[in-house]
């Protein structure tokens, strides 16, 4: 059975057409530059190929993506009908959406109600799901949200401080983010440990980063919020901050809310506070040259960090295993021993000579024998995830 997995942005169309016997990945690429001008598909299969053309809607996009799928040099299935349904990354589902579900105009309804909960993302989404249900109109399309994850956060992690009123009525709650991530890693963390009862605390490092605590299998808190913005120092995020600040900023720099919003959001985080860039190979290079406030950068966003591991060891009374994934925790060991240095308290012993040279896109575990913590780096696998969701739901 072929499950084809679509990432929907505002510009781009991300593919992956996998296998689901063997779960392999067939194909996968990119469509980019979707309504903007000189756009084109980047394709993976049989070969590498570069198409360029004007893709002026998401509609134009996949129908380039099942051409060149189809291609008899490029291509790796004969018919688009060798394709048994369409599993779609959603960024928030609310309080609707616990748990994936089928395209259908109830959902796609509901989908709509919760727009604001993910401005930037959610129009993008939609745009997305119409455009593969308008060219494949025929078979089961799911959807697979990155909030469904958390929704069993119990309510004294997920409420806010705020009128109980103003949240029923309105929904402001904590919703999280990542979940997909989440969920893989805290499944390929249960094989390991090998029981059904664990505690471990998900370190998805990236741009855009997250902690969660997760309890035999379920996740009972999280970094992120009512939006992403909530949590760690980011790749241009700031996290975590009094809104008081919020206010402040309106006054002495003249802006609107939205404005101070697009500030925390795009112009803070380890970029604002270093000056340098938002990606950590560009930090750790110019902290290396003796740059401080890439150092500063760098030590902020691991002590957030660090103290996020505290808490949820506090929450959980105690971990069984520590794992870090996602592009910075994947390949970062200059941020992962910041992380793991100093966790006497919690028994924590790592390899340090393994941390700066262990090999990328493997399962390796940092822990020495006497650590009482399990220390793992897992490679994230978000779109397997959603091809797995997806094989479910459409069977």
């Amino acid at each position: 059975m072929k499950i084809l997995v679509i990432n929907a942005g505002s510009s781009s169309l991300k593919y992956r057409l996998f296998e689901m016997d063997t779960e392999k990945v067939l194909a996968k690429g990119v469509a980019d530059r979707i309504g903007i001008g000189n756009s084109f598909v980047k394709h993976s299969g049989k070969k590498e190929v570069i198409i360029e053309k004007d893709l002026p809607t998401h509609e134009e996009a996949i129908k380039v993506v099942l051409s060149v799928l189809t291609d008899p040099e490029a291509g790796v299935i004969n018919s688009a009908r060798e394709i048994s349904a369409v599993g779609h990354r959603v960024v928030a589902g609310g309080e609707y959406f616990t748990e994936s579900a089928l395209v259908t105009d109830e959902t796609r309804e509901k989908i709509k109600d919760i727009i604001e909960l993910a401005p930037l993302h959610m129009p993008a989404c939609l745009m997305g799901i119409d455009a593969c249900k308008k060219v494949m109109p025929d078979i089961p399309h799911v959807l697979v949200f990155d909030t469904s994850f958390h929704s069993t956060m119990p309510d004294v992690a997920k409420l806010y401080g705020i009128d109980y009123e103003d949240y029923k009525e309105l929904k402001i709650r904590r919703y999280g983010a990542h979940g997909i991530s989440h969920q893989f890693i805290s499944e390929e963390a249960a094989k390991i440990i090998g029981r059904k009862h664990f505690k471990l605390i998900v370190c998805h490092l990236g741009n855009g980063a997250s902690l969660s605590a997760v309890e035999n299998g379920k996740c009972i808190d999280t970094t992120m919020g009512f939006t992403p913005l909530e949590g760690l120092i980011m790749g241009t995020r700031s996290g975590d901050i009094d809104p008081s600040v919020v206010q402040y900023l309106a006054h002495k720099k003249g802006w609107d809310v939205s404005q101070v919003i697009s500030y925390l959001n795009k112009n803070c985080g380890v970029k604002g506070i270093s000056g340098v860039s938002s990606d950590f190979r560009d930090l750790t290079a110019a902290a290396a040259e003796g740059n401080e406030r890439a150092t500063l950068a760098l030590d902020m966003f691991s002590y957030r960090v660090k103290k996020y591991v505290g808490a949820y060891a506090a929450a959980m009374d105690g971990v069984d295993m520590i794992a870090f994934t996602a592009g910075i925790g994947e390949n970062t060991p200059e941020v992962r021993q910041r992380i793991l240095d100093k966790m006497d308290y919690l028994g924590v012993k790592y390899d340090k000579a393994l941390n700066e040279n262990c090999p990328r896109g493997e399962v390796v575990r940092l822990s020495t024998k006497d650590s009482k913590v399990l220390v793992y780096i897992i490679p994230t696998n978000e779109e397997l995830v959603i091809a797995r969701e997806t094989l479910r739901f459409a069977k």
